[in-house]
């Protein structure tokens, strides 16, 4: 089966949560062992806002075309939620969750938008549809 650009919305909006996943989780631990990183990108806190400007219209636009493709409102009732957690999470997570609550909230997320593609791309490889 031919790949189609709504699987690779898909691959690409996992591929950026997992980012935003790592990012969370392995920054400390690269800032302690190569301090320079604070003072890159990477060390900011508005990394995790353009990581949302990418990820939110590609998972939007590929989660929705999958639900209408496949008539499946699984991916839906799976990414809306993690896209929501994500938004919250990085407007208000450290002032109401503190740091670890703010990085489970947000692997949480994260995991919930790549479950939600995931779903999506393996109905597009299961079914023959017009993804493409």
């Amino acid at each position: 089966m031919k790949p189609s650009y709504t699987t690779s919305i898909d691959k690409a909006a996992i591929g950026l949560s997992l980012l935003c996943a790592a990012h969370c989780l392995l920054l400390p631990v690269a800032m302690v062992m190569l301090p320079a990183l604070a003072s890159t990108i990477f060390g900011e806190e508005r990394f995790h806002f353009y990581l949302l400007i990418a990820v939110i219209p590609a998972s939007l636009f590929a989660l929705t075309m999958g639900c209408r493709q496949h008539r499946n409102t699984t991916v839906l009732k799976v990414g809306l939620p993690g896209i929501a957690v994500l938004v919250l999470v990085s407007l208000f997570g450290h002032d109401l969750l503190g740091e670890q609550g703010e990085k489970l909230g947000t692997v949480f997320g994260t995991a919930l938008v790549a479950l939600g593609h995931v779903f999506n791309y393996r109905l597009c490889n299961q079914k023959p549809c017009s993804c493409d």
